[in-house]
């Protein structure tokens, strides 16, 4: 069981983690593409929302201050609903054509970003419910909810820490939908894999705190150039390997 597979896990598991202390996202994007190369990509969805949830949390948790709520319960909210749509529906669905379309909005968002396109675009009214809804139903579908849930976001000019604890409540609130159902439809196989599930969350939380560190020291004006790369390197690894 403790062969070098579960210590590159736990590796990514410490850089998913950090990575998602920063951008707000990247926990479900570095870990569940690693794990579905052992166990499948249903299995690894399940295994992910396990540490993803443990991460949130602790981010959450210290970066509660932060949190914009008139946002969130607009935005978080909405998010949650469509991650449990996305969840219940994602058995019956085809995940190579709804990853390759996650990834190629999340390209053009971070083309918007760094070409400073971005900056003329407000979202206001029911396309902030629309946003909402559909970050959080691509997450439930495909897995992956940070990346869209983070392009929009950015349309909000948040300050980096109240972007990242905004983003965390969001997410955590996807979680509560979502993991029941994940964890539901693959108990049998997560009964044996508590190894590591153990592994890759203790290198979350460690990724968590380190990452915290890094972001703290961000400016504004650093920060959401960061974001837009992220999400395009993101997008272009879901249209490279959606198969």
């Amino acid at each position: 069981m403790w062969d070098w597979f579960i210590v590159l896990a736990g590796l990514t598991g410490l850089a998913a983690g950090a990575t998602a202390s920063v951008v707000g996202f990247g926990i479900g994007s570095l870990l569940t593409p690693l794990l579905g190369i052992r166990f499948g990509m249903e299995t690894a969805v399940a295994m992910v929302a396990v540490p993803h949830a443990a991460g949130s949390i602790l981010r959450g948790w210290r970066l509660r201050r932060e949190i914009e709520w008139r946002i969130l319960l607009r935005f978080g909210i909405l998010s949650a609903a469509g991650g449990l749509a996305g969840a219940l529906l994602y058995a019956r669905m085809g995940s190579v054509s709804l990853t390759r379309t996650l990834g190629a909005l999340l390209l053009l968002t971070a083309v918007a970003g760094v070409s400073g396109s971005a900056e003329r675009w407000k979202v206001a009214g029911p396309a902030v419910w629309l946003l909402g809804g559909l970050s959080g139903l691509f997450g439930g579908l495909v897995g992956n909810q940070g990346g869209l849930r983070a392009a929009a976001l950015s349309a909000f000019r948040l300050a980096p820490t109240v972007f990242v604890a905004t983003s965390t409540a969001t997410g955590i609130l996807v979680d509560a939908a979502r993991t029941p159902v994940y964890l539901w439809r693959a108990w049998e196989p997560l009964s044996h894999l508590h190894a590591w599930i153990a592994v890759t969350t203790l290198g979350v939380l460690a990724g968590t705190l380190l990452g915290e560190k890094l972001l703290l020291g961000l400016s504004p004006q650093t920060f959401r150039p960061l974001v837009s790369v992220a999400v395009g390197i993101l997008g272009v690894w879901l249209l490279v390997t959606a198969g």
